[in-house]
């Protein structure tokens, strides 16, 4: 089962695991913030040593232009200190990954081989104090000075300071800062640029102001901190111009005359920081139920009189729906994360939409799912999983970060509800509402052909576990929100006259339902296929049940709109319930084994209780 979930990159999985279960890599217990920054700058070091940091990089400049491995690599290191696997995803997921996606070879060839060695030590100041996720209204500007060819960075105001930027606080040198670009006053968007920030001695450069950010709920060891720019200037060639220039002449071009369509463009080419979260996360949770299941399997409380052992925690019925179904979470999640890497992979040109719609659902589902297990985990160790030493402390105060960092979860799920309407509206383009009307008409006659006795009332276990009976039922669910979502989207923009932007945030809880909906469905069509692939038994019965598993525990919770349309009865609802107890305590029986197969290292652990 390792080998499986380990992939085909076990080797570089095999060799951070080599290099973070080393005694210098000990996990830093104290509460002192500069010594443990320091530390976490050393692991960082150490790490970039191996050549992981330039894994994704281009063969010219010493890398092997293979993001799935340097994925792979960023997955496992989830498994150490969050602190140092933040560090290393500012460093060469976003500092380094920024100047591969967004520069030239000219850029690249100054700057990748030294972030690669963490020589050259960086960051990604977009978010601003005023803007997050609304990245488009950045104040942050970038005047060309056609006299002295060169770009003039400026914060106009305080709220267009840089802010909990990564690398910033006291290590990094040079960040990709995102401005807007001005050129003979006409306005161009936002664009990046590559600006110093500290001297080689470590004090501010010249019209530089930084801040920390303090303390945080956790990631200590990471160096947050905000950024002020008054009038500093960088030469014209330190503009990142894969899509767009200034020319020696002065004159802006870009082959992407959109200015929207330029920017999303730009922005899609730096998914990976999503996929990166979501894999990230989901270690994480398997690190934390790695401690908790094996801490039930070993954990006696009460039982029967007579001098009888007591019972195990796992064989209680409550403990097993607590922790089984999330055990099923993080195997579903694992194969629909590196789905998303080959789909990633294979899109043919920047800014895919499908692979935007579906990083922006995986990172959401899967962090949120972080948070829900690390919590349930801890609460299921009772307080032996409140000490510092069993890792839930720091398991819980260094992820939480996640729902929100790279994208808050909730703003993720919207973009990935905006982007199906609008892939529906691409394939109705031609027929207009009479096609859109259609279109329902066929969803609604699927709703109605589920409405039939013989199907809203089978309970027989060879239907409930039947994987395609599952998706159908999935997707049924999917295609009529999409259809609901669209048709009251019409109604508001037409029949009341509402514009996009006021419709689309009037229906925000419906399209939020959507979103969860088609990343439960794309999660669960990955499952099913990778069992299906497997030819070996002993490895597809159990994943069979964890599949089923994950189905029928969505399938429970999301009982109220498949009752309130009519497709299943009460009595169906029930069997759900009943099947979903059973097959968690198939599971459990299995369990131990299960996370042994995360191959996580007892010293990455470090929790007593799970050794």
């Amino acid at each position: 089962m390792q080998q499986l979930l380990d992939g085909e990159f076990s080797e570089v999985r095999n060799l951070v695991k080599q290099r973070i279960t080393k005694p210098d890599f000990q996990y830093y217990d104290g509460t002192d913030v500069q010594v443990y920054r320091r530390k976490v700058l050393d692991w960082l070091k150490r790490i970039a040593e191996t050549g992981i940091g330039r894994i994704f990089m281009p063969r010219y400049v010493g890398g092997e232009d293979n993001l799935p491995k340097y994925l792979a690599k960023f997955e496992t290191l989830a498994f150490h200190d969050t602190s140092l696997l933040v560090k290393a995803g500012v460093q060469f997921g976003l500092f380094a990954a920024s100047i591969q996606r967004l520069g030239v070879e000219y850029h690249h060839r100054k700057y990748l081989p030294d972030a690669a060695a963490g020589r050259l030590l960086g960051g990604f100041a977009m978010t601003e104090i005023g803007h997050g996720s609304n990245v488009q209204r950045l104040e942050t500007t970038a005047f060309y000075d056609r006299e002295t060819d060169a770009f003039v960075i400026d914060s106009p105001t305080y709220s267009a300071g840089k802010t909990f930027i990564g690398n910033a606080g006291e290590h990094g040198q040079l960040m990709t800062v995102f401005a807007q670009l001005e050129v003979d006053g006409e306005h161009h968007g936002v664009h990046a640029f590559l600006v110093p920030i500290r001297d080689d001695e470590g004090a501010p450069m010249p019209g530089v102001t930084i801040e920390g950010n303090g303390l945080k709920m956790g990631l200590n060891g990471v160096d947050n901190g905000k950024i002020w720019f008054k009038e500093v200037r960088v030469p014209r060639t330190e503009m990142l111009t894969r899509f767009a220039e200034v020319t020696p002449e002065g004159r802006y071009r870009s082959d992407i005359l959109n200015p929207g369509a330029r920017f999303f463009t730009m922005i899609g080419t730096l998914v990976g920081g999503r996929i990166s979260m979501g894999l990230g996360g989901n270690s994480a949770a398997k690190s934390a139920l790695t401690i908790a299941v094996r801490y039930a399997a070993r954990r006696r409380q009460f039982g029967p009189p007579k001098g009888a052992p007591e019972t195990l925690l796992l064989d209680y019925p409550s403990h097993q729906l607590r922790l089984m179904p999330l055990l099923a979470n993080v195997y579903a999640l694992d194969f629909a994360l590196k789905h998303l890497i080959q789909v990633n992979e294979g899109a043919q040109s920047d800014g895919s939409r499908p692979v935007e719609t579906l990083a922006a659902g995986l990172k959401a589902y899967a962090t949120w799912n972080t948070s829900r297990t690390i919590q349930t985990c801890r609460e299921a160790c009772g307080g032996e999983g409140y000490l510092a030493s069993n890792r839930f402390a720091a398991l819980k105060a260094d992820t939480d970060i996640f729902t929100t960092f790279e994208g808050d979860n909730t703003v993720l799920m919207q973009l990935a509800a905006k982007n199906l309407l609008a892939e529906l509206k691409d394939k109705l383009k031609q027929g207009g509402s009479a096609q859109l009307a259609r279109f329902s008409l066929d969803d609604n006659l699927n709703l109605l052909a589920k409405r039939h006795p013989a199907f809203t009332q089978d309970k027989s276990e060879p239907h409930l576990l039947d994987s395609e009976l599952q998706l159908d039922l999935f997707r049924l669910r999917e295609d009529a929100l999409l259809v609901q979502g669209a048709t009251e989207l019409q109604k508001l923009t037409s029949a009341q006259g509402l514009d996009p932007y006021s419709a689309f945030t009037q229906l925000q809880p419906e399209l939020l339902e959507l979103a969860q909906a088609y990343i439960e469905r794309v999660i669960l069509e990955q499952f099913i296929a990778k069992v299906k692939s497997l030819p070996d038994q002993s490895l597809q019965a159990p994943l069979k049940r964890l599949c089923d598993l994950f189905a029928l525990t969505r399938l429970e919770q999301g009982k109220g709109w498949y009752l309130e349309n009519g497709v299943v009865s009460g009595v169906k609802s029930t069997a759900f319930k009943r099947l979903v107890t059973r097959l968690c305590v198939e599971v459990s029986e299995e369990a131990v084994a299960l996370v042994d197969a995360f191959g996580i290292p007892d010293e990455c652990l470090a929790a007593p209780i799970a050794l």
